[in-house]
């Protein structure tokens, strides 16, 4: 009888802790989010999800892990910079890899460093990997797999998401909470989702006949294959002109038709431009050794195969009205060989369940639509690193490269981390006594303001009595309306410093090599086209109106006090004449006080003599950190002999 009790007490206990769990389980049921609670696949909760492992994806990665917040990283391959894995096609970067500047600052060198990601480990820049000024595709690919392994960035491989959507939740900032799944269908949700898949899927017009061109993706990169053979290149930027250097030195001719006229970098000063390292072609067109270049919109055109051969035929349905127009001498009425479609890369959106996510329109229409917080304008908690958010500066700054976008990024890590983590943007309190040496520090060697010109500015809050400023470095100029809600810093009074270029500097078909093209003179200062620092006060912060209406050739609204610092061929603005004391100025008369320097002796003499002292006497001198005269030093003295004329 004894086993038969035994059973009976198991099972009396079985039916008490059933008693117990079922109604907990039940419950429990209850308050699972609808999304996943009827499926038996795994989810997964994160605070911050990121969709990319490339460059953007990685970046971002550093800083959530270096706050200590929950984040992953999604990537649908099973390696770091997937898109490097293809392209470009011929493996040669146009970022540059300048080594050597002849200085050790650090954040100096960055300016000419295009390939490196911000991190606090020192052999994690680029210039150890690679001796090349345009370096191989891959060393860039190693350099990325060693920056995530060696940073310890959670990075889930081989996760294609798809299916993002959002359903209502109270509890989150932003009273959605997103949710996505993977190709096994295991479902993911976060509060925050950062898009970093940068612009891979390829651009292909609406062109009847396109499908007889063979795409950038995929076209062949033997030589062979296009010996003795006439080709056509649909396109006019770095890829078409990448192709063409690979294959003009066998080829019969080749012809390169696109919409818009070919932009030089040199010549606009957009690195996005056609580069000197591709531009080849340009040789053999002006030479007249047939190659040749034409403008053509390629809507208003078709592409039709016969007997093995690809014709361009205009889209017109009465041939006379055609020949009125071209005469008989139409530049592409001779049949190709080979037509290749190279014609650059756009957004792909296909990964959220809604697929008509905002976007904009004209030439940014590859682009998805964002505000200048790098927030989706359609989907509120949805922001974008990387090339996605190029749109913010297309033709203008660096943000849709490395060396533009590692800085927007650490921007965007600042506005994540007020808004969802209550953590103020980073500031460095100054007295004002010694704002003008901290700005003569930032110009000559940040390299966040020399690359995300006029994009991101150093913005410098005086206190209410003018005798402290707080500085925050590398703010969104362009949310300056929005300073206070942005960092949680209170702000009335401001300087901007920013870097830009002259209005008349560039564009296509300007002389930009003229004589005249510089000015050394610091009164003609405003009149500077290359690259320079520019300082904007306002007594208070502009208004979105004025944010709104400001001129399209205007950095930032009309301050009350505006500065250009005159532009150096050295990019160094240390000059005592040049610089220095037209800044010092400009400073006197914003501040409304004397921030010129005094000996220690001259600092005692004014304050026997004075009911007030100067605002440099008394935050050092009488602070206890004057300088003592020497006799080196006085070689030319006034009346009383204290303090240099």
């Amino acid at each position: 009888m004894t086993p038969r009790v035994s059973s009976l007490n198991a099972l009396t206990s079985l039916t008490v802790a059933l008693t117990v769990i079922i109604p907990w389980a039940f419950l429990l049921l209850l308050l699972t989010p609808p999304s996943f609670a009827l499926t038996s696949e795994p989810h997964h909760y994160h605070d911050y999800c990121i969709v990319g492992a490339g460059p953007a994806g990685l970046q971002l990665g550093f800083f959530l892990k270096r706050a200590g917040r929950d984040y992953i990283v999604f990537e649908r391959s099973n390696t770091t910079g997937q898109f490097f894995i293809d392209y470009p096609r011929h493996r040669k970067l146009i970022s540059i890899n300048k080594r050597h500047t002849g200085k050790t600052n650090k954040e100096f060198n960055l300016r000419h460093d295009w390939n490196s990601l911000l991190s606090d480990d020192e052999s994690l820049l680029f210039r150890h990997y690679s001796k090349e000024m345009f370096p191989h595709a891959d060393q860039l690919l190693r350099y990325l797999r060693d920056y995530q392994q060696r940073l310890g960035i959670k990075v889930q491989f081989s996760t294609e998401i798809s299916n993002i959507h959002s359903l209502p939740d109270d509890t989150m900032p932003d009273g959605v909470l997103y949710y996505m799944n993977d190709q096994l269908n295991n479902s993911y949700s976060c509060k925050v989702l950062i898009i970093a898949t940068g612009m891979g899927k390829p651009n292909i017009p609406d062109m009847k006949g396109i499908e007889y061109a063979e795409g950038y993706e995929s076209l062949s990169l033997h030589p062979e294959d296009y010996e003795g053979k006439s080709v056509l290149v649909l396109g006019r930027g770095n890829s078409a002109f990448e192709v063409a250097d690979g294959i003009y030195g066998v080829t019969n001719l080749i012809h390169m038709v696109a919409r818009s006229r070919v932009r030089l970098s040199w010549e606009t000063h957009y690195v996005g431009d056609l580069r000197g390292v591709n531009n080849a072609l340009l040789d053999t067109y002006q030479l007249k050794s047939l190659d040749g270049l034409l403008e053509a919109d390629l809507t208003e055109v078709q592409l039709a195969k016969r007997d093995g051969k690809v014709f361009i035929e205009p889209l017109v349905e009465n041939m006379s009205e055609f020949q009125k127009i071209f005469g008989d001498n139409f530049a592409l009425r001779e049949p190709y060989d080979k037509v290749l479609r190279c014609l650059g890369f756009s957004f792909d959106s296909s990964l959220f369940q809604n697929k008509s996510l905002a976007r904009r329109s004209g030439r940014l229409k590859k682009f998805p639509a964002i505000n200048y917080n790098y927030e989706s304008s359609s989907h509120p908690g949805v922001f974008f690193a990387g090339t996605t958010t190029h749109s913010l500066d297309f033709r203008k700054s660096a943000g849709g490269f490395i060396h533009g976008f590692r800085y927007a990024i650490r921007a965007l890590h600042r506005l994540l981390e007020w808004r969802y983590e209550n953590v103020p943007w980073p500031s460095q309190p100054i007295p004002t006594a010694h704002l003008m040496n901290h700005l003569l520090k930032r110009m000559n060697e940040a390299s966040g303001l020399y690359q995300m010109f006029q994009m991101l500015g150093d913005v410098i809050v005086f206190s209410e009595d003018g005798e402290s400023v707080h500085y925050f470095e590398e703010f969104p100029i362009n949310m300056l309306h929005e300073f206070t809600n942005s960092t949680g810093f209170p702000v009335k009074q401001v300087l901007v410093l920013v870097m830009e270029y002259g209005s008349e500097f560039s564009g296509p078909g300007k002389d930009i090599f003229r004589y005249d093209r510089a000015t050394g003179d610091p009164g003609d200062a405003h009149n500077s086209n290359f690259l320079h620092p520019v300082l904007y006060y306002y007594d208070t912060v502009p208004t979105k109106m004025q944010m709104k209406t400001k001129g399209k050739q205007e950095t930032l609204p009309r301050p009350a006090a505006m500065h250009h610092i005159v532009e150096d061929f050295l990019t160094l603005w240390d000059r005592p004449f040049s610089h220095i004391m037209p800044l010092r100025h400009f400073l006197d008369h914003i501040t409304k006080t004397d921030l010129r320097d005094r000996f220690s002796q001259a600092c005692f003499f004014e304050a026997m003599t004075h009911d007030s002292v100067g605002l440099l006497c008394k935050q050092r001198y009488l602070m206890g950190q004057g300088l003592s005269a020497t006799p080196e030093m006085i070689v030319e003295t006034d009346v009383e002999g204290l303090w240099p004329k």
